[in-house]
């Protein structure tokens, strides 16, 4: 360009159109350095890139770029507020109000995860994905029998939708409905049989049926996949003691402490989780204070 500015004798380049290609080269390098860091994790350093690119001109890729790193960094409300704008300049794009969703779950905000849920589904009626965070959202308001009817619509929309059928049969034994658990328990258990939700919820529904022996096993299994899951050592726990096995309920009560030493805090305010003597004694304590394996 300057070549031939000289060579025909043009004028000089205007301040105003300067400014313009200098904002145009900075924004192109601010984004592309946003880009790279948000790649290698480097999140901080993205933020403040796209922030600097939106100072220069608005964008709606920049603006996507800026929510993803504020949802990896954990700025959840300052991602929200930016995938409000998107939706603003794209409110048919049904990824927007999805992604929506997914962060006002993070933030336990079940009010505004119901409304993006709400906004794509009329969209498109029929979206498993969508339907199953409504039935998160509905869940999050105490709403069990439509967080069900929804988790039954997700299923019947894409059958092999295995979290679906994990989250109500969650639900459904924890509404006692025992018979309808187990089948999706069955199920999950046929299909990922090494899966430690589908184990444990199947062990969970044999307790509750008073299939006790069945329980421990599929606990026993649980523990073998995960040797740090708290829920099975206190329903394994709650079931030993039920059946008079005070040195096995001792053992699991144990690991529960280990694992989780603030569990031994509520027993007595003292136990720092550094060692497993008085063990029986914080037991036996932990049985009569909290019932640690939820009898009763």
């Amino acid at each position: 360009m300057s070549f031939w500015k000289s060579l025909f004798g043009s004028k000089e380049e205007s301040p105003e159109e300067k400014k313009k290609e200098d904002d145009a080269r900075n924004f192109d390098i601010l984004k592309y350095d946003g880009v790279a860091a948000l790649k290698v994790h480097e999140l901080e350093h993205a933020i403040k890139c796209f922030n600097k690119a939106l100072e220069i001109k608005e964008d709606l890729e920049i603006r996507d770029y800026l929510s993803q790193a504020l949802i990896q960094n954990n700025e959840l409300l300052a991602a929200y507020a930016q995938l409000q704008k998107l939706a603003e300049a794209q409110p048919d794009n049904i990824k927007i109000w999805e992604r929506m969703a997914r962060v006002a779950y993070l933030m336990e905000d079940y009010g505004a995860m119901s409304d993006a849920c709400e906004k794509a589904l009329l969209l498109d009626k029929d979206n498993p994905e969508v339907s199953f965070l409504y039935a998160r959202a509905c869940l999050g308001h105490g709403e069990e029998v439509n967080a069900v009817a929804m988790l039954t619509k997700t299923i019947a929309i894409k059958p092999d939708f295995l979290d679906a059928y994990l989250l109500r049969g969650q639900t459904l034994l924890k509404m006692g409905d025992t018979k309808g658990a187990a089948e999706d328990a069955d199920y999950l258990v046929e299909k990922a049989p090494d899966n430690e939700d589908a184990l444990l919820l199947k062990a969970k529904v044999e307790e509750a049926l008073g299939h006790h022996e069945d329980a421990i096993t599929y606990y026993n299994m649980v523990i073998n996949a995960n040797p740090f899951c708290i829920d099975a050592f206190k329903g394994r726990g709650a079931i030993r003691l039920a059946q008079g096995d005070t040195k096995g309920a001792e053992e699991d009560m144990k690991s529960v402490l280990e694992l989780d030493p603030k569990k031994a805090a509520e027993v007595n305010g003292e136990y720092t989780g550094e060692g497993t003597e008085d063990i029986q004694q914080k037991t036996e304590q932990a049985y009569r204070n909290n019932n640690p394996f939820g009898l009763g």
